[in-house]
């Protein structure tokens, strides 16, 4: 039997789960917990037990003595990366929880990446507070279907990362601070997975400003099949004076050139508002941050019940229109940034490159 993902509502957000039959006994489904798998282990990375291996966790000695919380954090110097975890699969991790200093500055120059299966290149690479369910650095909790933010930077993706032999996650420190750094990655082994089950990628883009009548790509094109999750849009709007998101998204697949087969009507439209934006976190689409005062945006869509999907290649970009009085519909240029997250197979090609820390961080707020 082959596995599939789905996606199930929960109180405190959205758990995507490898469902299986029953009778196979070697998944597990987040709508049936009743269910004993007997192949299925459950383990934990974090730096009381960094290899996840039974037996192992909490073996530190901490002034109360050994096992009493004696390595439950360690602080990052400036350049520095820590490998988060080497985990041999099959596999599938079930969750990510992060915190360190809940700044902008820090949180745009620390990079998180993931390597699947022994590729030299990540499939994901993403600054860590965009990673985790918001744009611009800045915390605002919040709860969605794949994230969850609590008010002092706990940060939580709920994602499945489904790999087959082998995810490589590292962590590294591109600003000038040390930082600290608790974490915790929660998986599964030996689950059973379908043959050409796609893993998840995850993009970082930004433009400080975008090009006049040049539309923001969110996902430069990949050439295989693939299914789009959703992304992380931050916006800085640079001409607050009037109304920044009538821009329509497009997705371009397979074989779209100059027009594409979905097209959207307005920027807070895809986001599934309207008339403005409104601060407004809900399960699939909202807005975790709408600070008018300053035009920060951190807005998000998780394309789960109504899945995007691709045969042989996929481009998304979202146009740069605003609105005013006279003469109506005008083209203009903001400071715009995206993260997106999808599934394809592996190999797959290289990410485009990251911006460096300086382009990350510019024009977030005057000091770290």
């Amino acid at each position: 039997m082959s596995a599939k993902l789905v996606g199930l509502a929960a109180s405190a957000g959205m758990v995507l789960g490898l469902v299986l039959p029953a009778a196979a006994g070697t998944a597990l489904a987040s709508d049936e917990p009743f269910l004993l798998p007997q192949s299925i282990e459950s383990r934990s990375i974090s730096f009381e037990n960094p290899t996840g291996a039974k037996g192992a966790g909490g073996t530190a000695a901490s002034k109360l003595g050994v096992g009493r919380k004696g390595s439950p954090a360690r602080v990052i110097k400036p350049g520095e990366t820590v490998q988060l975890c080497n985990i041999e699969g099959p596999a599938v991790i079930r969750h990510i929880w992060i915190t360190t200093r809940g700044i902008p500055g820090n949180l745009r120059s620390m990079v998180i990446r993931a390597y699947w299966e022994d590729l030299e290149h990540p499939s994901i690479e993403c600054p860590l507070g965009d990673f985790m369910g918001f744009a611009h650095g800045k915390v605002k909790p919040y709860c969605s279907a794949v994230h969850s933010v609590g008010e002092k930077a706990g940060m939580n993706i709920w994602l499945p990362m489904p790999f087959a032999k082998r995810a490589r996650f590292t962590l590294t420190n591109e600003g000038k601070r040390g930082q600290p750094l608790y974490y915790q990655i929660d998986y599964t082994l030996n689950d059973e997975l379908p043959a050409d089950f796609g893993r998840l990628h995850v993009l970082f883009r930004r433009e400080n400003p975008t090009v006049l009548k040049k539309d923001f790509e969110i996902l430069p094109e990949r050439a295989q099949k693939g299914r789009f999750i959703g992304c992380v849009l931050g916006i800085r709007s640079l001409e607050r004076r009037h109304w920044w998101g009538e821009g329509e998204i497009k997705f371009y697949m397979d074989g779209d050139e100059e027009f594409p087969t979905i097209c959207g009507t307005g920027s807070e439209d895809y986001v599934g508002l309207s008339w403005g934006m409104q601060q407004t976190p809900f399960l699939y689409n909202g807005c975790s941050l709408n600070d008018e005062k300053k035009g920060y945006v951190s807005m998000y869509r998780w394309h789960l019940p109504d899945p995007i999907c691709w045969k042989n290649d996929c481009r998304i970009t979202i146009q740069q229109i605003g609105h005013k009085g006279a003469p109506g519909l005008y083209e203009r240029q903001d400071d715009w940034s995206g993260a997106a997250f999808w599934y394809e197979p592996v190999p797959s090609a290289p990410l485009p490159p990251l911006p460096d820390v300086a382009a990350r961080t510019a024009n977030l707020t005057k000091a770290e």
